[in-house]
């Protein structure tokens, strides 16, 4: 079987005439997107006959849906309160997006502050490690897939995702390539590269990977902010041929701040492949 790539937005589109995610759905299938993360980087506002509804409407339309947890999380907190904090927004997240329908819960896991990279690592496994417990208790079919982050200075390189990835079963990576990119100040620049990359990542997750993608604006310590593709040096057409040529199957969700016209834009690009 072949690759198979599902396009579409992180959050409602810009062209959406209302700013709902039933809306949002909508106009993602007009668009003749498949897929749209569900933002709560805010905050998890969403009540669950909301959460129904937009459930609702995603199976109507043929609409795979993730969600994005709040930005406000650090699991290697030196406060006890914050960790337990990140813990209750990261379950939230999980809750809600259960009852949407969502394949999985992305989010930025930790800061390394003051501790060793090792340290910070021990933390998030174990905060991680009980909410999965939490999730098999309950249940519940929706998975947490940690994002690959912009900064050194912030926990979540590919190699420290796979290694979480590898002590905490039914954990999923969840790479950013554009964030990949700004941290490593720019190495991701031909098709080899991506496939290089692509390599690291174990064959069992190539089948439904989920995946981030944008323009990047960057500096030698990593991401500043989020550009149109055609502002960026990012080369999002060597992703998609290496993703190809590694067969990865999956969803990947444009950041950009055009966040359809790029998602639509990958898509073309792809079709050519």
């Amino acid at each position: 079987m072949g690759s198979r790539i599902i396009f579409g937005t992180a959050g409602v589109p810009i062209s959406s005439k209302a700013r709902d995610s039933v809306a949002g759905i909508e106009r993602v299938k007009e668009l003749g997107l498949g897929a749209m993360e569900v933002e709560f980087v805010r905050g998890v506002r969403m009540g669950e006959e909301t959460a129904r509804k937009v459930g609702k409407a995603a199976e109507e339309n043929g609409i795979a849906l993730s969600v994005h947890a709040p930005y406000f999380i650090n699991l290697n907190s030196e406060e006890a309160e914050k960790r337990e904090a990140s813990r209750k927004r990261i379950w939230e997240s999980l809750r809600i997006g259960e009852i949407c329908g969502a394949e999985i819960v992305t989010f930025h896991p930790a800061y390394v502050g003051k501790s060793s990279r090792e340290q910070c690592m021990q933390a998030v496994e174990e905060a991680l490690g009980e909410l999965l417990d939490k999730l098999e208790k309950e249940g519940m079919k929706i998975q947490l897939a940690p994002e690959t982050t912009g900064k050194n200075s912030v926990f979540g390189s590919l190699e420290e995702t796979l290694e979480l990835c590898r002590r905490l079963k039914g954990l999923l990576p969840m790479p950013d390539f554009a964030h990949l990119h700004a941290r490593c100040n720019g190495c991701l620049r031909e098709k080899k590269d991506f496939v290089k990359l692509i390599e690291k990542i174990p064959p069992k997750y190539l089948g439904r990977l989920h995946m981030h993608a944008s323009g990047i604006n960057y500096s030698e310590k990593g991401e500043r902010n989020h550009l149109e593709m055609e502002e960026s040096d990012f080369n999002y057409k060597a992703m998609l041929e290496a993703l190809k040529e590694k067969s990865v199957s999956g969803v990947i969700i444009s950041e950009s701040p055009n966040i359809e016209g790029d998602a639509l834009r990958m898509k073309r690009y792809w079709a050519k492949l």
